[in-house]
């Protein structure tokens, strides 16, 4: 987005004011001008130490209204395993071949899944797939024997979510082209599996700070004392 664009976006609300999420999430579908489809994310920021395990928020969220976005999915299996893999729309399936081509740096998908063993496969892979945040996690469904039902659910709008270092959580809500009642459903699963998810060892307030925003567009603070209460 040019300066003028974002400057004007700036100009369809107050940024010093907290919104319910509803508002929030229409102000951000509104300042979605680009030419091409832009999408919007959701971040919470959380009080927890990502650097205590314990502390660790991570899984995963089925988004009733998609995400709008194709999702590639690839699959370490065999035998009857990779059969159900490619029954269930799997981008790319494999073993040893798969683990060559992604250790020669080709990554051209969005979620890898792993029957459990496979894992001593994937283990070696760890240093490509980790830092891109591609390595299957038990936590996340990504490690499983039923791989057909995973697939399933990756490519029909499941997605991962993980805290970063500084204790974010970044997740897609959809296309900014979704309609509002889409994006609201969306976010609403978002929070309730962010609130689910709540460390026992985390203290003080969870929930600090929740941002919407477009692709290219400023961000639009959510009003967290209009959440429905945490769970203790």
């Amino acid at each position: 987005m040019s300066g003028k664009k974002y400057a004007d976006a700036l100009k369809k609300y107050d940024r010093d004011q907290f919104y319910g999420p509803a508002d929030a999430v229409r102000i951000a579908k509104g300042t979605a001008t680009s030419k091409f489809d832009e999408n919007l994310d959701v971040v919470f920021r959380l009080g927890v130490d990502p650097r205590k395990a314990d502390q660790m928020v991570r899984g995963t969220v089925a988004l009733p209204s998609g995400t709008g976005k194709d999702v590639k999915v690839a699959v370490f299996a065999a035998g009857e395993a990779a059969d159900a893999a490619r029954e269930a729309g799997a981008d790319l399936v494999g073993g040893d071949d798969l683990a060559a081509t992604v250790e020669g740096g080709e990554m051209d998908f969005d979620i890898a899944i792993a029957t459990p063993d496979m894992m001593p496969l994937v283990g070696r892979l760890g240093r490509v797939l980790g830092p891109r945040g591609l390595m299957p996690n038990p936590k996340t469904g990504t490690v499983t024997t039923d791989v057909g039902k995973a697939v399933e659910e990756f490519k029909g709008g499941k997605v991962e979510y993980r805290t970063d270092r500084y204790g974010n959580v970044h997740v897609r809500l959809g296309r900014a082209a979704f309609d509002q009642e889409q994006l609201d459903a969306n976010f609403r699963a978002v929070l309730d599996e962010i609130q689910r998810a709540k460390p026992a060892s985390a203290k003080g307030r969870y929930i600090k700070k929740i941002t919407v925003s477009a692709t290219m567009g400023p961000g639009v603070r959510v009003d967290i004392n209009r959440l429905k209460p945490e769970a203790d």
